[in-house]
């Protein structure tokens, strides 16, 4: 698996580019390159400002996978070597979803297009919290990737049971904000999703201060 993650990452990398390349002649001299909460154009790009843009999304897409695929070498944790497999996991779980995002947007300008359909950005939002999620439970602490809360930082078992809870957390609310956004409003799925993301994220740091002043009171 983690060979073949390694092979198809720079495909899936280029892909926006590729994509752009095929539907090149057929789109327009001004392509929408922003759009509102509501899904409405309200920035706009030549083509060749268009294909720059992707260009720097290719780029940011190699620099964070490259940085995240990387960052196990300089933490100073001890047991951060054991994370490398699962940060490149996550890794490409993030390319994916750059490329994706930059596909939509392709797919939109070369529709012609000056709406958005936010239904599909947020279904796919979701799964991306889900699948981060998934991974979060097997991470080693370390000083980059996961809570790092300084109660996780200092102990182990602290982190473990933390990150597990915040697994099962992350995971059930990018789900849900995936069926949300297929079949509510836009306006609920806004409202959802950082509704979500903000409990989803509070409930695991609330839970890991506890355990540290149990843990703390018990040694005294």
């Amino acid at each position: 698996m983690k060979v073949f993650l390694k092979k198809i990452v720079w495909f899936v990398m280029i892909m926006p580019v590729i994509y752009l390349a095929i539907v090149w002649n057929t789109l327009p001299e001004k392509i929408a390159t922003h759009f509102d909460f509501n899904g409405n154009a309200d920035k706009y790009d030549s083509k060749n400002g268009f294909l720059w843009f992707m260009l720097i999304m290719v780029v940011v897409s190699v620099g964070v996978y490259l940085f995240i695929t990387n960052m196990y070498r300089i933490d100073p944790k001890k047991y951060a070597s054991e994370n490398k497999e699962r940060l490149q996991k996550i890794a490409f779980a993030i390319v994916v979803f750059i490329s994706a995002v930059s596909c939509i947007v392709i797919y939109t300008g070369a529709s012609g297009s000056l709406r958005l359909n936010l239904r599909f950005f947020f279904a796919l939002m979701g799964l991306f919290w889900a699948v981060i999620g998934n991974y979060m439970n097997n991470l080693k602490p370390n000083y980059f990737a996961g809570l790092r809360l300084p109660w996780t930082l200092e102990n182990e078992d602290n982190w473990r049971r933390t990150h597990h809870l915040a697994s099962k957390l992350w995971f059930a609310a990018g789900l849900l904000v995936t069926v949300i956004a297929i079949f509510a409003p836009t306006t609920v799925s806004i409202v959802c999703m950082f509704s979500l993301l903000f409990i989803a994220t509070v409930i695991p740091a609330v839970y890991s201060y506890r355990l540290y002043r149990k843990q703390k009171s018990a040694r005294v």
